[in-house]
């Protein structure tokens, strides 16, 4: 289960807490603009954008989780299981594989706009990477200029546009949308009297204007949660305002061991919560074990190289002693 939320002030920012069991080796990674890309139908891509994120490389190749290209658009996949049904191998069609969707829009696309109208021609098939099993994904896509939701279910690929600005797991994203409905009269002002004039109400607690937000962790409530914390969010336009404020907004849906049993004595927790300025591509991150921001500059690497960067997570708590 995971959460991913969008970002505005001087800058955009784009990110997304990763929430599992247990982790495959995630790294952060720049895959510069003459890495070679070997798509599985598409053939070789030896020149494209460059993009840093969260990946699991496997046989050279980044399994991204996240990333964001240097021209500023943003990209993440998100668990979708039993809804996400991949399409078949078409002749004549851009097949493109499930798990090499983000590099494939992220190296060719410099907007939201072109994002668009690449994914008009392309077809999501679900071919799996080795002995990979396919993941049930869908994602969220965005820029500076608005955000997208795709989905490839029984009905075919669907884009939306999503003005919430945050995606999270199941169900389908217009239900996610449509549940908003109910928290229409949730506020952050003190909650006005409406209930009776014949009844003395007292506003006994500050914040119950939002009273009613739910507060559990499954992934329709931590949509409707994360995007009432991110549309209310308020902060200063410097970076280190707005990145500390990100990881506010994402650190309302943040899962804690011990609350969320998948199985027995195994704990769904946030493994990592991301965030990157997608203006000055860099990618600021915390793990569950480490609360300090650490962060990767992409523009800091040899982006014209042919190989990747990765960088290690740091994982291990970092206490800063003041006396």
């Amino acid at each position: 289960m995971c959460t991913a939320a969008t970002y505005q002030t001087k800058d955009f920012y784009f990110g997304r807490t990763l929430d599992y069991e247990f982790s495959y080796g995630d790294e952060i990674v720049v895959t510069p603009r003459k890495f070679p890309l070997d798509f599985c139908h598409m053939g070789k891509c030896d020149a494209h954008y460059g993009m840093i994120g969260m990946a699991h490389v496997a046989d050279g190749y980044p399994l991204y989780y996240d990333a964001v290209n240097e021209k500023g658009v943003g990209m993440a996949g998100l668990n979708f299981v039993g809804n996400a049904v991949y399409q078949k191998v078409e002749e004549g069609r851009e097949n493109v594989a499930q798990y090499e969707l983000i590099p494939w829009v992220l190296g060719q696309c410099a907007n939201l706009q072109e994002v668009r109208k690449l994914l008009a021609k392309m077809n999501l098939v679900g071919t799996p990477f080795g002995d990979f099993p396919a993941a049930q994904l869908h994602w969220i896509i965005a820029d500076a200029s608005g955000v997208i939701t795709l989905e490839c279910t029984k009905d075919g690929l669907q884009v939306y546009d999503n003005p919430a600005g945050v995606l999270t797991n199941n169900p389908p994203f217009p239900m996610q949308m449509f549940q908003l409905n109910n928290y229409a009269g949730l506020s952050p002002k003190q909650p006005e009297h409406r209930f009776s004039g014949q009844i003395p109400f007292t506003s006994y607690s500050r914040g119950m204007g939002a009273m009613g937000l739910p507060g559990d962790l499954s992934s329709e409530s931590r949509f409707a949660r994360v995007a009432f914390v991110k549309c209310n969010s308020v902060s200063g336009d410097s970076e280190k305002e707005s990145v500390s404020q990100f990881f506010h907004i994402l650190g309302s849906v943040d899962q804690q061991r011990g609350c969320c049993e998948v199985a027995e004595g195994k704990y769904e927790i946030t493994i990592y919560t991301s965030c990157c300025n997608t203006s000055k591509g860099i990618y600021y991150y915390t793990t569950y074990d480490n609360h300090q921001i650490s962060a990767v500059d992409m523009h800091r690497t040899d982006l014209d190289s042919q190989t990747l960067s990765c960088y290690k997570p740091v994982t291990e708590e970092q206490i800063f002693c003041q006396n």
